[in-house]
Formats: C-alpha cells, sequence, structure tokens
C-alpha cells in the first residue's frame, strides 16, 4: 500500500489550523505527567457537560454489562470512566509525542518473553488486544521493548494522516502503521514473521456483517469478529494477547502467553474464547474501556435495539 509522505501541498493555508493545533498538542505532550493528568481530569469535567451523548451510550453499555451492580456502584463507574475519558487527548499525545526514555519511567512489562520466543523462531504473532481509553500508549510502550506493526485509519486531513502514521513508526525503523482494513498486508506481514496489533472487541456494523458471529458479551447478545483466527490461519501466526493497564502514575503491559491449540477447527468456539479473554481484561479495570462505542447496536434479525434514546443511536 502506498503511505503518507510529507509534501509540499501540506503547508497551503488550508492546513496552517492542524500544524498549529499538532504544535499545541506536541507542547502539552512536554509537560510533566502528573499535570497532564490533573488537565485531563479538568476536561473530563467538560466532557460530562458537552458529550452527553457519548456518556448515555456509555451509561446504557454499563448497565447492560454489569447488572449486578446496583444504581450507586453503576454511577460510580461510570464517573470513572469519564474521568478516564478526559485523559484521552494527554494520553495519546504523551504516546506520540513524549521522549523514549519518559515514555520508559512511567511502564512496567510482564511477559515480554512470550514475544520474545515467537520472534526467535520466526513465527508471526497476532497480538490480540482491545480498544482502551488508552491503547495508543499500549501500542507505544510495546514497542518501546519489541518492534510490532500497529493499525491506524486513514484520516481526510492529509496533515493530520501523515503525523499520525509518523507518530505510530518513530520508535522503530521497521515498525509499519498498516491501514486498518488492509487485510493482505496484515496477511503478509504475519508471514514474515512481524507481530500485527489487532484489536477485534468493536462493532463495526454493516462493515464486519460476513465475520460477525453473535456470542454473549457480558451476557448481553452481540456481533463478534470472528477474524482473530483467520488471521491466525491465513498468516500462521501465533495468538498472543496483550493489555495495556493505567495504574496509579504509571501503566502495566500485560501479555498472556501464545494460545494454546488456536485456531481450531471451530470458529465460533474461537471468538467465544476471544472474547472471554476480552471481557477477563476489561474486569481488570472497567473504567478504562471504551464504553462510549455503541457496542450492541447489531442486533440479531427481528431483535429491537437495545439503545432506546435518540442519544444513543450513534455509531
Amino acid at each position: 500500500m502506498k503511505y503518507p509522505e510529507f509534501s509540499a501541498n501540506m503547508l497551503l493555508p488550508k492546513y496552517w489550523l492542524t500544524w498549529i493545533g499538532f504544535g499545541i498538542w506536541w507542547s502539552l505532550a512536554q509537560l510533566p505527567y502528573s499535570v497532564q493528568m490533573w488537565l485531563g481530569r479538568r476536561m473530563a469535567k467538560l466532557i460530562s457537560i458537552f458529550g452527553q451523548k457519548r456518556i448515555s451510550i456509555a451509561k446504557r453499555n454499563l448497565e447492560l454489562c454489569f447488572p449486578e451492580l446496583d444504581q450507586s456502584q453503576q454511577k460510580d463507574l461510570l464517573q470513572k470512566h469519564i474521568n478516564s475519558l478526559g485523559m484521552v487527548f494527554f494520553e495519546i499525545g504523551f504516546a506520540w509525542f513524549a521522549s523514549a526514555n519518559r515514555l520508559k519511567k512511567r511502564v512496567r512489562y510482564t511477559g515480554l518473553e512470550h514475544l520474545k520466543t515467537a520472534e526467535a523462531e520466526g513465527v508471526g504473532v497476532v497480538l490480540m488486544t482491545m480498544h482502551s481509553t488508552h491503547l495508543d500508549l499500549g501500542a507505544s510502550f510495546i514497542n518501546l521493548q519489541h518492534s510490532i506493526d500497529g493499525s491506524y485509519r486513514e484520516h481526510n486531513n492529509k496533515v493530520y494522516d501523515f503525523i499520525q502514521h509518523r507518530c505510530r513508526e518513530r520508535f522503530n525503523s521497521d515498525t509499519t502503521a498498516i491501514e486498518t482494513e488492509d487485510v493482505r498486508t496484515v496477511v503478509k506481514h504475519l508471514r514474515k514473521g512481524r507481530a500485527v496489533w489487532y484489536a477485534p472487541d468493536q462493532d463495526y456494523g454493516k462493515k464486519a456483517e460476513k465475520s460477525n458471529l453473535f456470542l454473549p458479551f457480558f451476557g448481553v447478545t452481540a456481533a463478534c469478529i470472528s477474524s482473530t483466527s483467520d488471521f491466525a490461519r491465513m498468516g500462521k501466526a501465533k495468538v498472543i494477547p496483550f493489555f495495556c493497564i493505567r495504574e496509579e502514575n504509571s501503566y502495566h503491559i500485560l501479555i498472556q502467553p501464545p494460545l494454546e491449540q488456536f485456531p481450531s477447527d471451530d470458529k465460533f468456539e474461537d471468538t467465544k474464547r476471544i472474547i472471554s479473554i476480552v471481557e477477563n481484561a476489561i474486569r481488570m479495570a472497567p473504567e478504562q474501556y471504551l464504553w462510549v462505542h455503541r457496542r450492541f447496536k447489531t442486533r440479531p434479525k427481528g431483535e429491537p435495539s437495545l439503545y432506546k434514546d435518540k442519544h444513543q443511536s450513534l455509531e
């Protein structure tokens, strides 16, 4: 595929605000980490005021996924999630613009040996994770210790697209940011023995109809991507789950052992297994999962929407 390159057209006046915005974002990323997190908590208050549409979706998701919690407990979890959302802007900036030394001071690792073993064996790795509020940081932390190929969505703004691509490749010269829907390149890299970041936990609607299976997600029927086993099979790769957990003033990168006997001959059971792993990871820090995504928007034929409010009808 053709990757975004810098061109003189990116200096045209229509991109000046984008460059200024990234300059401010870069500057904020140079602030002490504690200051950035303080600002993130202040931003959470703005989200509470101006982000009601997404907050209503998160609230509904939490009601569906944690029925065992009483109203007070759900309200507390929602507020913690809003606080986590407030930190997203600063955590992306920290991932994209902070120096390697600064990042290394904020992370601890468990299970790096699983990636190193796969690399020594020359086997590709589907580095399976989930959409947490700090997913860019998780990928950056991994790339500090082990070269991986990431995933990115092409942006209509050429400057934004160019910068996000470069920021996700900056720690390793052989790291590649692969466009989200470029399946052929993903498989090619896996067969070359590369580790490729992959998160199969969201509902992509009609775009994923062919690979969707309906399975319980926190006990609620949901459209679940079944492609993890396909990538493992086509790429002749291992599947290694990894998750990033925000702690008090740092992050824990937890890399689990490769899945045994995966893929199997039963894609339904494979997908069920992946969803179970994701659920267990979410329970470690439920406020850090991206609940503002309409996880249950695709319903089995004949079933009504689980999002009744007009605010909950967003993609």
